[in-house]
């Protein structure tokens, strides 16, 4: 290796000189370097970063987020397609929202005009929402502040007892695994099950109560639980009324069946045995019986017809006819018992509005009764009179008696079906019908029947009826005549057989 120092002058400025390019070129190129740096970020990093940020509020749920730099080519397109992107995601979000609460308030209008009861809890068992009806069975109509509170701070007692266990269990998540256990332990809470409970306070109803788990989309988790309500107290007493009339029916008619059965087997093996006098009187209970069986037969049937929606022919009535026919009828009950049969009719009694076979049955099952319940040497009167002579709007109707009288506790349930009230003094006679049809046949003139009565003293049952109206003349001759022919029909057929007992 030689070093040395050229002496040449040309040499060493044209040293110098590249020395010198060389420096300038790099200085030069990295300022370059650092002006694209910076215009990169000013232009392409900056907006990048906007967009990033954009797209992370659109994420997030904000569609009102824009972008606005004012930049040309591929990247302002982009913005361009982006802002368009979130205004329509912000116009489908309001219309969502709109589609959401029509939605909401359709449902929510729904179960508040539901017949049931409808409450719906969230998975810590808090109240979310109630319809009128839940309100109204549970007794929360004066509470206000109840949304967001445990239902089991409100629920009344009996149903939070019956309740409380299966709620624990639908919010912790064991409904799921209980309704797959057939051993479970009583009590424990299965998918669909219901419950009846009587709630005594405040309205004494009787419901049934269904709970339903709410999940998830994808069934993993309890989102809440569904309370159903249904008022069955109605079908409850049907119910029970039904099984009374079946068990009060089946009881009725086994006893004269009975009865009729043992006498006639009594007369075909002893026949011989017996006198002429035991025969008799053999013969006259079998029949006795028999026209008590066929009294009850009538009598279901004539209360099952005017339950049912059979329509009846109503017109004028002239109702002095019917009670004159029914005076006529017990006659010879009256002799043969000694009991006074009077009537007490106001002259020229307007036209009623009625059906005149079922005013008449109503007549004669009321005098029939008084006949039943009033002892020899008492007496029995009708009685019909104008309310109102004034202004004749309605006739009044009553029938009294000097009877036993019925005791205050008796007289609310004195029209239900086969309630007697011979039952309280030990007799056997009647259906226990007579009364509640009576009141259905009332009913259907429009009017109600009511009565007063006193132990010891006797009973007084009344109705009113509503003067008959039109505008053609009513043919009075014919209606009186068909009454008159109807009444003795009657007469002729009463007057053969043996003196009637009232339903």
């Amino acid at each position: 290796m030689a070093i040395g120092i050229n002496p040449n002058p040309t040499v060493v400025a044209s040293s110098h000189l590249t020395r010198d390019v060389t420096i300038a070129v790099f200085v030069s190129i990295w300022v370059m370097v650092i002006l694209g740096a910076v215009f990169n970020a000013l232009t392409i990093t900056q907006p990048i970063k906007e967009l990033v940020l954009g797209v992370k509020n659109i994420a997030a749920g904000n569609f009102k987020q824009r972008i606005n730099l004012p930049l040309g080519g591929e990247l302002d397109e982009l913005i361009v397609n982006f802002n368009e992107m979130a205004e329509k995601l912000e116009r489908y979000e309001e219309q969502n929202i709109e589609e959401l609460t029509a939605e909401k308030a359709k449902l929510e209008s729904l179960v508040a005009t539901i017949a049931d009861g409808a409450v719906l809890l969230d998975h810590q068992m808090q109240i979310v929402l109630v319809n009128p009806t839940a309100r109204r069975l549970f007794g929360w109509e004066n509470e206000t502040e109840i949304l967001g509170e445990n239902v089991l701070f409100h629920l009344p007692e009996p149903v939070k007892a019956e309740l409380a266990q299966p709620l624990y269990q639908i919010a912790i998540g064991e409904s799921s695994e209980a309704q797959h256990d057939v051993h479970s332990v009583s009590g424990g809470y299965r998918e669909g099950s219901e419950f009846r409970i009587t709630i005594p306070e405040p309205t004494n109803r009787t419901v049934r109560i269904l709970l339903t788990t709410v999940f998830d989309q994808y069934r993993e988790s309890v989102r809440g639980i569904a309370i159903t309500v249904q008022d069955i107290t109605r079908e409850v007493e049907l119910n029970e009324a039904k099984s009374n009339f079946i068990s009060n029916v089946s009881h009725e008619l086994r006893t004269p069946l009975f009865n009729i059965k043992s006498f006639i087997e009594t007369l075909h093996e002893y026949d011989e045995d017996l006198t002429d006098k035991q025969r008799r009187d053999f013969l006259e209970t079998a029949n006795h019986e028999t026209d008590r069986l066929t009294r009850l037969v009538n009598d279901v049937l004539d209360l099952s017809k005017l339950e049912s929606n059979k329509r009846y022919q109503f017109d004028g009535v002239e109702v002095t006819q019917a009670i004159e026919q029914t005076l006529r009828t017990y006659q010879l009950n009256a002799r043969d018992k000694g009991i006074t049969l009077a009537q007490d009719i106001e002259p020229e009694l307007p036209t009623v509005w009625g059906n005149y076979d079922l005013l008449l049955q109503v007549l004669t099952n009321l005098v029939g009764n008084a006949f039943k319940f009033t002892p020899a040497g008492g007496q029995v009167a009708i009685r019909a009179y104008v309310l109102n002579p004034q202004v004749p709007s309605h006739v009044r109707i009553e029938v009294a008696d000097t009877g036993i009288g019925i005791d205050p506790e008796d007289q609310e349930a004195i029209f239900d079906r086969f309630f007697r009230v011979e039952n309280r003094v030990h007799t056997l006679e009647g259906t226990g019908l007579g009364l509640s049809i009576v009141r259905n046949i009332i009913e259907k003139h429009q009017s109600a029947v009511h009565l007063v009565s006193e132990v010891g003293v006797g009973t007084t049952f009344w109705f009113d009826l509503k003067v008959f109206e039109e505008s053609c003349p009513i043919d009075r001759p014919t209606r009186k005549a068909t009454a008159l022919n109807a009444a003795e029909s009657t007469v002729e057929s009463v007057t053969g057989s043996t003196a009637r007992s009232s339903s």
